[in-house]
């Protein structure tokens, strides 16, 4: 038997084949003096393995979201035989006799280009596309695998770490759950296993090899523990446990349906966190009544140069249809820090946490500040949108923000563009500031929430992505949950609700302790509603106390 010891970081056991993912070299560097017709040949295979998994994604959007989503995969796959971007390809490939990555790059480079610069909006909205098809062909022709996982079976996806950027690219109906060497509990990988419900253990550190891939195994979140061969009695453990998972979810069922209130009358809007619009799936699943987070930033990260504005758009829409009127509350663009995208190009930064992130680029970035505004307030107009601005620490730059949506308004009054005038605007309490200034700050907006992750990262000077600080990145530390209480006092003297969006939101251990508070909404993981609903249909309000906030905890 061999045991892989790792932080359980997402609750769950699964079994099933242990898989390496690989990052292929993606870099394209020009190859000369190349046998012309045997590229053509490659471009030719490629071009027929696109063209079939782009039909394979039509047929999946029409059946999920209609003709008009459909027909986006099918004009692409269409435009892989355009007469001027075929004869661009082979035009590079005969004159420089190069490689057939170096031409497909080259050409895609200069068509997208040229509708960029075009002057009408729908054919220089069009460069994306372009950029879109040529990095599919590319993918082919390097054998990069679609969704990240070449395997005919769900795995236990193992890798050094993952960035969020990569996160986004996986077929996650190929994972059971995920091992990896580095990361932590707030990492992005976490709050996607979270999202999606599955198992996942972080730090296991070189004991994880590529020696084990394809070994079956179970992963185990609730030691942490990646089990290779398990002896009889280890197995039957297991394999209990398994049932006692699926006989829990089985009864959480009946939590569908259910009104999240106390057994004395307390009610708490319980929301979702998302990261897209496949999330939405989950949270209708899971009976969420909202979202309380939408993590905008995922839409940059998943793209190559900066989202449009009709990108953008149909995003927020596609949420806000979906959860029939329910609320839908966006962050704004939320990267820096451990979220980096490319194409910022932003300064490096000794200690980025504290630097440039968040709020402090669409300030510093106006433009691209706008072109998500005028998306939030368009989508507005097809449900309950509101509007939140993360790492806020001044009165200042939620006037900023406050006027950089007046000016969105005004200009799509003048367009004739509908919206909702009346959408909420909210921040993000993060920081020790925040808290500090939340009386002021409470009369500025409709709503406070709570990132406890980052909360927890200023208040106690750890870094949240360090994974070996252990004991030290404490959420449950007094200082943590009076800073909570001082912003739920802020929020409730000036009538506006506050709610808890961070990881810490889901911890039924600290819920008579929200209650206490009079935290008014909690958004969590899909996958931790329905358990948190059982626990708050069985507390009773009137009864909790604010022992936690005096070090019950912190020992």
């Amino acid at each position: 038997m061999i045991l892989l010891q790792g932080k359980g970081v997402s609750k769950g056991i699964a079994e099933g084949p242990l898989y390496f993912l690989q990052k292929p070299d993606t870099t394209i560097v020009k190859e000369t003096g190349k046998d012309v017709e045997a590229e053509k040949a490659r471009i030719a295979e490629a071009k027929e393995k696109s063209a079939a998994q782009l039909m394979e994604l039509a047929e999946k959007c029409r059946a999920e979201a209609g003709d008009d989503a459909a027909f986006v995969f099918e004009t692409h796959a269409m435009f892989l035989d355009d007469d001027d971007y075929v004869v661009g390809i082979n035009d590079c490939l005969e004159s420089e006799q190069c490689n057939a990555e170096y031409a497909v790059r080259t050409a895609g480079d200069t068509f997208a280009a040229m509708f960029a610069a075009m002057d009408d909006a729908y054919m220089s909205a069009r460069a994306a596309d372009i950029k879109d098809i040529t990095q599919r062909l590319l993918n082919n022709l390097m054998g990069v695998v679609e969704g990240g996982i070449d395997s005919d079976v769900p795995v236990i996806l193992c890798a050094d770490d993952l960035a969020p950027s990569e996160t986004l690219q996986l077929d996650k109906s190929k994972i059971l759950g995920f091992a990896l060497q580095g990361g932590s509990g707030t990492s992005h990988t976490a709050i996607l296993a979270r999202t999606m419900g599955i198992p996942a253990i972080c730090g296991l550190g070189d004991a994880l090899t590529d020696e084990y891939n394809g070994r079956a195994g179970w992963i185990d979140a609730e030691t942490g523990q990646i089990v290779l061969d398990p002896d009889e009695i280890t197995l039957k453990g297991l394999e209990m446990k398994a049932k006692k998972q699926a006989e829990l979810k089985e009864l959480m069922q009946t939590m569908i349906g259910q009104e999240d209130v106390t057994l004395d009358g307390k009610k708490i809007k319980l929301y979702c966190n998302i990261g897209s619009p496949e999330d939405v799936s989950a949270v209708k699943t899971n009976d969420g009544r909202g979202i309380g987070l939408f993590r905008s930033e995922f839409l940059y990260l998943a793209a190559d140069d900066y989202p449009t504005e009709d990108a953008q758009f149909e995003a927020y829409k596609a949420v806000a249809e979906a959860m029939d009127g329910a609320r839908v509350i966006i962050r704004t663009l939320d990267i820096g820090a451990d979220k980096q995208v490319d194409y910022f190009n932003m300064q490096k930064e000794e200690n980025p946490a504290l630097g440039v992130r968040a709020i402090r680029i669409c300030l510093n970035r106006p433009e691209v500040f706008r072109t998500q505004l005028r998306a939030l307030y368009r989508a507005s107009a097809y449900g309950k949108v509101a509007i939140m601005f993360p790492m806020i620490t001044s009165v200042w730059e939620v006037k900023e923000c406050k006027r950089a949506c007046a000016a969105v308004m005004k200009e799509l009054d003048e367009e004739g563009i509908p919206y909702n005038a009346d959408t909420e605007l909210g921040i993000m309490i993060e920081t020790p500031a925040s808290v500090f200034m939340a009386r002021d700050l409470a009369k500025e907006v409709d709503f406070f929430s709570v990132g406890t992750n980052d909360l927890t990262q200023y208040t106690l000077a750890c870094d949240r992505q360090a994974n070996d600080l252990g004991k030290f990145f404490d959420p449950h530390h007094p200082a943590v949950l009076r800073a909570l209480k001082q912003a739920a006092d802020a929020a409730h003297a000036e009538g506006i609700w506050i709610g808890i969006c961070g990881e810490l939101g889901a911890d039924t251990e600290l819920l008579p302790t929200f209650l206490a508070i009079g935290i008014d909404e909690l958004s969590v993981s899909p996958a931790s509603v329905l358990p948190l609903r059982a626990e708050i249909r069985k507390s009773i309000a009137g009864s909790c106390t604010l022992d936690a906030l005096e070090g019950e905890f912190a020992n």
